[in-house]
């Protein structure tokens, strides 16, 4: 179909930031879609509803900062339509299987784990032990820990690399390895 010079030349050029977004955050929003289902087709086809969704409410987005979580969550409402709308096969048999109960984790070796790993956190050094912390115990990706600390990310890899180097060379985590 020819283009005439005022027709738009994708189906979004409308909100330029909105294609600008796509192209930068398409690739990481695409490996939270597989997370969700096993199929890569099916993945892509996730995305694209949930994008289609964002596109919908671009004018209501009030905050574009937030617009990884807006997708993330409608990915996630999208996925979790799909799965209750599937039809479930049930197939009778005479006998039910056994389910095998994987033995429950013993709450005072767990404890002894958590203890001992707090110990073995706690030798690091400060800025090593500050970065642990926020990476693994806060939940906080690279970039945030080292905005946090304000320091570089490569910083931040560096250092964390080093101290899980102490951490695995720590003779009472010895029993976990």
């Amino acid at each position: 179909m020819p283009s005439t010079p005022n027709a738009p030349h994708a189906p979004y050029a409308s909100y330029p930031s909105f294609s600008s977004f796509v192209r930068a955050r398409g690739p990481v929003l695409l490996r939270a879609a597989r997370s969700l289902t096993a199929n890569p087709s099916d993945a892509e086809d996730l995305l694209q509803t949930a994008l289609t969704k964002t596109y919908v409410a671009w004018e209501r987005i009030e905050d574009h900062r937030a617009l990884d979580g807006y997708v993330r969550r409608a990915l996630l409402n999208t996925r979790t339509s799909q799965w209750r709308k599937r039809k479930v096969d049930e197939f009778a048999c005479d006998e039910l299987p056994e389910q095998e109960a994987a033995p429950a984790p013993d709450p005072a070796e767990q404890q002894t784990l958590h203890d001992a790993m707090w110990r073995a956190v706690l030798k690091l050094p400060d800025r090593q032990r500050a970065m642990v912390v926020l990476r693994y115990y806060e939940d906080l990706s690279e970039a945030q820990t080292a905005e946090v600390l304000g320091v570089s990310v490569g910083t931040v890899k560096s250092a964390v690399s080093r101290a899980l180097g102490k951490l695995r060379q720590d003779p009472e985590l010895a029993p976990v390895r």
